[in-house]
């Protein structure tokens, strides 16, 4: 399981919580916790996403340089 899933899945918890949780307090805590924890699969993702990108513009930039070499 990847982080991203990881923090999903510790956000659905937290939802969970949230609907049997007694008190409005407790309600607004694990809800804001859930939020939390979709915002770091979000930075999550979005990270993973831009370092596949780094790599592949570097590999291409790599293999642009072996062939201007040769």
């Amino acid at each position: 399981m990847d982080t991203t899933d990881r923090f999903l899945r510790f956000a659905a918890e937290c939802e969970a919580m949230a609907k049997i949780s007694p008190s409005r307090e407790n309600k607004i805590f694990w809800n804001g916790l859930a939020q939390r924890w979709l915002r770091c699969a979000q930075l999550t993702e979005k990270l993973d996403s831009d370092l596949r990108s780094f790599g592949l513009r570097r590999r291409q930039a790599r293999s642009q340089m072996r062939s201007m070499a040769q």
